[in-house]
This record gives C-alpha cells, sequence and structure tokens, in this order.
C-alpha cells in the first residue's frame, strides 16, 4: 500500500488555510519566525547542518527518529498531514513504510533544506515545523516533545525558544 496520498485541491487549500488560521503562518525568509505554536513547543537551532558538516549520518538520525516519534504518537489507522510549501502535500500514515523516491528521500523531508516542511497531526494536535531560512526545526505539543526527548536526534543540541 502506497503510503504518500496526495491531497487534493479542496484539501491542500484547507489545511494551509488552518496553517494561517492556527498557527498564524506569515511565510518569509526574513522575519522569524513564521508560525505561532501552541505551547509547550521547543524550537531547535539546527543552523550549523546548513553549513559544511563532518556527521553525515546526523540526517539519517533526524529522519530515523522523527519517523518513530510520528509512530508513536499516532494510532495505526492515523494520518497526518506532510506538507512542503507551495508544492504537493500528502496524507501519511506513520504505521506504513515511508516509502523514498529514486534519490533515497522522503518526498517530504524531514531537513528544511529548501523550503518550508510541516508534519503536523490531522487535527493539529501537535506539529513538526521546518524552516528552512531560520535553519530550525519547531515542535509543540506534549507527545512529540516527550517523544524527541526519549529518541533525541543528534541535531537537537541547541534550543533557541520555548514555552
Amino acid at each position: 500500500m502506497e503510503n504518500w496520498l496526495e491531497l487534493s485541491e479542496a484539501e491542500y487549500e484547507k489545511v494551509w488555510n488552518k496553517m494561517c488560521e492556527v498557527l498564524n503562518f506569515k511565510p518569509s525568509t526574513s522575519n522569524f519566525p513564521s508560525f505561532e505554536v501552541p505551547t509547550p513547543f521547543i524550537t531547535y537551532d539546527i543552523s550549523i547542518y546548513f553549513e559544511y558538516s563532518n556527521d553525515l549520518g546526523a540526517y539519517d538520525d533526524l529522519e530515523e527518529k522523527a519517523l518513530l516519534v510520528f509512530k508513536e504518537n499516532t494510532s495505526r489507522d492515523d494520518y497526518l498531514y506532510a506538507l512542503d510549501w507551495q508544492h504537493e502535500c500528502y496524507w501519511i500514515n506513520p504505521g506504513l513504510e515511508f516509502e523514498k523516491d529514486e534519490f533515497d528521500e522522503l518526498k517530504v523531508p524531514v531537513f528544511p533544506n529548501g523550503d518550508y516542511y510541516f508534519f503536523i497531526h490531522k487535527d493539529f494536535e501537535w506539529g513538526y515545523l521546518g524552516h528552512p531560512w531560520e535553519k530550525t526545526i519547531t515542535i509543540f505539543g506534549e507527545g512529540l516533545i516527550t517523544g524527541f526527548e526519549k529518541h533525541q536526534p543528534k541535531m537537537f543540541q541547541k534550543v533557541l525558544r520555548q514555552g
């Protein structure tokens, strides 16, 4: 069963409208942060990984642990949004395999290396927000934060903000 189910045009509009309404999402390459998340939240500075890094395994570590934490925070039949700003967006089920493309990459990466990449629970109970220009990853929702504390990625060493 394929896991990346592309959002319909109506679903796409609905979720981005909700991003603006619920998280006050205002895309920007210079005004940070570009969203307002509910508490509790934590924002990690991952800027060092946008420059040359000797720790190439940190990218795989982030992906592996993020997918594990998403799985731990959803039921078997639960879906969440995988959002790529101004590109195709998807429904994904963390309990299923995350197929990769011919370049061995996820359709929506967990490392924000070129665009906003968001993974949001379908009811906006929690979220994982990658910001490519601020060079951060923000996590909100108690369960997701606890999951990342339990399975801490190497990249999550420097806290920028929390609340």
